[in-house]
């Protein structure tokens, strides 16, 4: 209890903070770092405190489509990050919008949650030329020995690690390995950026726990920070948090609680089935006439628990679902056709 009432006060205390930051002085213009714009300039969106307040309390709260909250232990790191970052960030939205749809469209062929491309904005700022201090290459930042285990063929005239499409397939391929070696996508991140050898000793470390917040500080200090300026990215790029910025236990609480993301008119106008198979849910959405926000609100984790378990308790608006039972089948058949065309 006294834990929970140091948490509450960190997060009223930062709030009212950030608050009291948002308020310039009276009659002068609002300074943001390099970049001064007066009060009343359309440009204000761009300042990353102005719209901070709303941002925050979703990420604390959990208030945003998905549901998803912000661990208190990330609390300072990702409200840093996120100053720091957005303007960067929003720029690079508009620029790397045809990356990102290239990115979307592969992951969700692997069955993977599409927001895993913000792993190529850390890794290389989403260049194609990048190096890192290792020695890791590309957008997706493979290693050698990584990158030719997952197909990558390097020469001295050719390194497909510096292929977007090819090497969103090979990251594709070890984030599904990763993500069936430890089923947390927060572990998942940590042993792409540090290998699993040292998330594997973090876990020893920690008694056996797999939960990141209580191993975070067994791991390489880089890796531990990787994993939270993962979370800072999501938080900029989607408003909010989502399966991949919350622990195995707190996804299993976000599906089970899913209707808190439903109104009870929404609850109760829908059907939940059981299905099992590969099914992919952009083919599903496309054969039922849904939008993907929509449905992820019905069936948050769907892809990602379906390509690891191969069942999921599938929900939708009562006409919606007659539909997919009209055409399982066909849905079936054309999800795995999606997933056998890598």
């Amino acid at each position: 209890m006294r834990q929970l009432s140091f948490f509450i006060a960190i997060i009223v205390f930062v709030l009212q903070a950030s608050a009291r930051e948002q308020q310039p002085s009276a009659g002068g213009p609002l300074a943001i770092a390099d970049t001064t714009i007066k009060k009343d300039s359309s440009l204000q969106k761009l300042d990353p405190k102005s719209e901070f307040k709303d941002l925050f309390r979703t990420a604390v709260l959990g208030d945003g489509v998905s549901g998803a909250k912000l661990n208190p232990l990330a609390i300072t790191f990702v409200q840093n990050y996120i100053a720091k970052n957005t303007k960067g960030f929003n720029s690079m939205k508009e620029w790397g919008r045809p990356y990102f749809d290239m990115m979307d469209a592969i992951l969700s062929q692997h069955g993977l949650p599409k927001e895993l491309k913000y792993l190529a904005v850390i890794e290389s700022g989403l260049k194609y030329n990048a190096i890192s201090w290792t020695g890791a290459v590309g957008p997706w930042a493979f290693m050698p020995a990584a990158a030719k285990q997952y197909g990558l063929k390097i020469s001295k005239h050719n390194d497909e690690r510096l292929d977007y499409y090819k090497s969103t397939h090979a990251a594709a391929a070890l984030l599904t390995d990763l993500f069936a070696r430890y089923g947390d996508w927060l572990l998942v991140i940590a042993a792409y950026n540090g290998g699993p050898g040292n998330v594997d000793k973090a876990i020893r470390k920690s008694g056996g726990s797999k939960d990141f917040w209580t191993l975070q500080y067994n791991l390489p200090n880089e890796s531990m920070n990787h994993v939270k300026k993962f979370i800072g990215t999501h938080y900029i790029f989607e408003g909010e948090g989502g399966v991949t910025t919350v622990t195995k236990d707190e996804m299993k609480e976000l599906v089970l609680n899913n209707n808190l993301t439903l109104t009870k008119d929404e609850v109760n106008n829908s059907r939940m089935m059981p299905i099992t198979g590969r099914y992919n849910s952009g083919v599903i959405i496309k054969h039922i006439t849904m939008d993907m926000a929509t449905f992820n609100r019905y069936n948050p984790g769907f892809d990602t628990q379906v390509a690891t378990n191969g069942t999921y308790d599938l929900r939708l608006p009562v006409d919606k679902m007659e539909i997919f039972i009209a055409k399982k089948n066909d849905i079936l058949g054309e999800s795995l056709q999606v997933i056998l065309g890598n």
